[in-house]
């Protein structure tokens, strides 16, 4: 840790740390971090007369600097410390430098802090007792290892200033703490303590000449100013900007905030009593500002990097989920408490042809941007593949494909469901993920237990598809193991506790009626937010990101279905028509008679002249009128451009100008070809019945 914090608080390429044995007269090296450990081989052993930067400042007791390649890593020099305990020397410290112009003196005065906490640490692992330090001088020295061992672990920039706040305020006395960040020539405050709120604004915006905090940026120097005196007479404009106002510190202590040689903010420690900073303590703040700034501008990066992951992960998400006929959705993502918190869980929810539901759920394996970009290209494949009405298994053999090609460290898990409101049924298959969980109106709550295949980039296809009837109004739950797997559990007991809590939430069938849809979304955030609460009850302390859909089905009444088998001859067409004009007249859609008896005369003529039998043809009301015509071929219907002198070609043009969309579907011995029409409302059937009229003419 040392070795790290050293190399980058100088903007080194490398450091190396030496042991010194006064019985053999030799420095070992006892630590390397940047450098090859062959390169670090000719410095094992040194005596302490060589020629060579540590063994000098061994023997010199001071700081040495060294120009040019002392080890042949291309470096432009090296600086080296003596590392000197109570009971004499004990090691040194030294850094490969990577630019010519060397470190400056704030960087140096890091360097000394960082190895006289290495010395300690030293003199501690060989058992000599501490040196006889006065206690606030130990106190102060203590604080500062915990500090560095803190800031270490430290993400976030808010954990930055927790660790400053914890581990600097007391054992310097001081009463108030601001932390700022630099950035496009503006203070932006990031963390205090020990303001009052209407001040804190005094610490934002533009710099201006003539304050402590313009100077101590511009010359990467601290200044301490030990009593308001002080600061008018060196700062006489500070009269009017910093100490009017409510503040009552009466001392400061202004710390650059360096990393990598660029001041990126000031700290700033304030007393409540004017105070005098001595020599050791100048020394000891100058090097943990060196410190915190390198430690602020790695989470800043986090923080940036974590800030643009989750807009990208927000922006990849459905903003909505639609309420359709067969069901209505509500979701919720929740993105990790701990660690780097974006991942690649995702959900949807697709209508399909029929009336028919498509539920997702998926996790890409990792975090980060990389994983969210991921997450949305397969999403966009899933929304792509469902368009083509493929079945559940054939959709996951597709998308196994795609992470494939991602490469060999791409793996994601997803569940894929189709509900069918006229059969009632769900169909499914899983890669790697955990399996839905089913809530009947009565209550009954069951998973029912299946061999999953393995994750997606991992699997071999085909996938095992599983299929079961669902009692009108259930619920259909899917989540990512996100939510029911952790540290403290596994999954097979996170999925334990959540049939437990869906059981104790007493779903009931007057709960989700269907009469009412926003009634019906109302209590399902409700029973999400319920889920969620109940299984993550401390979402600060989670390390991977959760994704939870929960939808309420609904089969589509008896009334609302028709279904003819036709004969398989050229008769077909003409009953179709009659079939058609005398269903929708029961059904009250007189209107679209003429237009579907179109749409049904095109399709059963294609089956007489391009496929085969049998044939058959069902009409589904919702808030579409679906048209289906069944056939025994699994050739595949396209539009092609029909020239002035062809006699056909024309009628798929046909299909598309008179519906809303149309499609194909693949069973496993047949194929079925829909249309869906607006129901309509008085004037839209005029307009598609012109744009019919008009393809005819052409």
């Amino acid at each position: 840790m040392a070795l790290r914090q050293a190399t980058a608080g100088v903007g080194g390429q490398g450091a190396l740390l030496h042991r010194w044995d006064p019985g053999a007269g030799r420095l070992t090296l006892v630590a390397v971090d940047g450098v090859d450990a062959g390169t670090a081989r000719a410095w094992a052993e040194l005596d302490e007369e060589e020629d060579v930067p540590p063994a000098r400042a061994l023997r010199r007791g001071v700081l040495v600097r060294v120009a040019g390649d002392s080890l042949g890593t291309g470096a432009a020099g090296t600086v080296a410390v003596p590392l000197t305990g109570a009971h004499g020397p004990v090691g040194a410290l030294s850094v490969l430098l990577s630019g010519s112009g060397g470190p400056d003196d704030v960087q140096l005065s890091f360097l000394h802090a960082v190895a006289a906490w290495t010395a300690e640490r030293l003199e501690h692992a060989d058992g000599k007792p501490p040196h006889g330090e006065p206690a606030p001088g130990r106190e102060r020295t203590v604080r500062t290892e915990e500090l560095t061992a803190t800031l270490a672990e430290a993400v976030t920039v808010q954990d930055v200033v927790q660790a400053v706040a914890q581990h600097v305020l007391s054992p310097f006395c001081a009463d108030g703490l601001v932390v700022s960040v630099f950035e496009n020539g503006r203070l932006t405050r990031v963390g205090e303590v020990g303001y009052p709120a209407d001040y804190l604004k005094r610490f934002e915006g533009p710099l201006n000449a003539g304050l402590p905090v313009t100077d101590v940026l511009r010359t990467h120097r601290p200044q301490f100013m030990e009593s308001p005196a002080q600061m008018y007479e060196r700062y006489p404009a500070v009269t009017d900007r910093i100490l009017m106002g409510t503040s009552p510190k009466m001392a400061w202590a202004f710390l650059p905030l360096i990393a990598s040689g660029r001041a990126i903010g000031v700290s700033i420690l304030s007393y409540n009593q004017p105070r005098p900073f001595d020599a050791e303590e100048r020394t000891r703040l100058t090097g943990l500002g060196a410190l915190v700034g390198q430690a602020l501008e790695r989470a800043r990066l986090y923080d940036l990097e974590h800030a643009r992951a989750q807009e990208l992960q927000s922006a990849l998400l459905p903003r909505t989920l639609p309420r359709l006929p067969g069901a209505v959705a509500a979701a919720r993502y929740l993105p990790a408490g701990r660690g780097e918190q974006v991942g690649g869980d995702w959900f949807d929810v697709i209508p399909l042809s029929a009336d028919r539901v498509a539920l997702v759920v998926g996790d890409v394996m990792g975090h980060g941007i990389a994983e969210a970009a991921t997450m949305g290209r397969l999403r966009t494949a899933v929304r792509t593949l469902a368009d083509l009405d493929m079945a559940p298994d054939e959709l996951l053999g597709h998308l196994n494909d795609l992470v494939s090609d991602l490469g060999e460290d791409f793996y994601a898990t997803c569940l894929y469901a189709v509900y069918d409101p006229v059969g009632r049924t769900c169909c499914y298959a899983l890669a790697g993920h955990p399996p839905p969980v089913f809530v009947h109106p009565d209550g009954t709550v069951l998973s029912p237990v299946v061999s999953p295949d393995p994750p997606l980039g991992a699997a071999t296809p085909p996938f095992a598809v599983h299929e079961l009837v669902l009692p009108d109004g259930s619920l259909v739950v899917l989540c990512t193991d996100g939510l029911i797997e952790s540290d403290a559990q596994d999954a097979e007991q996170g999925l334990a506790e959540l049939l437990r809590v869906l059981r104790r939430a007493a779903v009931r069938p007057a709960r989700f009626t269907g009469a009412d849809q926003e009634e019906d979304a109302r209590g399902l955030a409700e029973l999400c937010d319920t889920v969620v609460s109940e299984l993550l009850p401390d979402r600060e302390r989670t390390t991977d990101d959760a994704a939870l859909l929960i939808a309420h089905t609904r089969a589509m009444p008896a009334d609302d279905i028709a279904s003819f088998g036709l004969p398989d001859d050229p008769r077909a067409a003409g009953q179709a028509r009659e079939l058609v004009r005398g269903q929708l007249s029961r059904w009250g859609l007189d209107d679209l008679s003429t237009t579907t008896e179109l749409l049904v005369s095109e399709l059963v003529g294609n089956v007489i002249r391009h496929a085969r039998g049998p044939m058959r043809m069902r009409l589904l009301r919702s808030r579409m009128l679906t048209c289906e015509v069944y056939d025994g071929s699994l050739t595949t219907p396209r539009i092609r451009h029909a020239t002035y002198t062809d006699e056909g070609g024309r009628g798929l043009q046909l299909v598309a100008a008179l519906s809303r969309r149309w499609g194909a579907r693949y069973l496993s011995d047949a194929k079925c070809i829909w249309t869906e029409q607006d129901i309509p409302n008085g004037s839209g059937q005029a307009e598609v019945r012109g744009r019919a009229t008009s393809i005819l003419h052409r």
